[in-house]
């Protein structure tokens, strides 16, 4: 039997960096809240109106593409009338990172867009509500 005096000092030094990847690699990973939704525009025209947003993740400011859009929403709640909502369809992107929604605005004033999305790779969901103005 041949005995190696390294033996042992190599095998705890490999279990303990066997043991120490989850700890790394868990704390590189995203956290939901490392993602928002910004409105392109902060105004729209009253009527047919395309909305763009963008969903970046915070820490590198870059846009995230293939979120699956699965919530959304568009009322008037930013002129205290949650009960007035519209219509609103999601459109073909036409950039990553960027999603367009098409909304009857029916009245100038102050709307809310409400968003919920998945990220591809994140658990949990990215939830947002993004007020801007319709104009005459």
């Amino acid at each position: 039997m041949i005995n190696n005096p390294f033996a042992r000092p190599l095998s705890a030094a490999l279990l303990g960096a066997v043991l120490s990847v989850p700890a790394l690699t868990s704390s590189a990973l995203a956290d939901i809240k490392d993602y928002r939704f910004e409105l392109v525009q902060q105004e729209a025209k009253v009527g047919e109106a395309v909305l763009s947003v963008r969903l970046l993740d915070k820490r590198s400011g870059k846009p995230v593409p293939d979120a699956v859009i699965f919530a959304k929403r568009i009322d008037m709640a930013p002129d205290s009338m949650d009960e007035m909502t519209s219509k609103i369809e999601q459109l073909p992107t036409t950039e990553p990172g960027v999603y367009r929604f098409k909304a009857k605005l029916t009245m100038a004033g102050g709307w809310r867009l409400s968003l919920g999305a998945k990220v591809q790779g994140e658990s949990g969901t990215v939830e947002d509500k993004l007020g801007f103005k319709a104009v005459k």
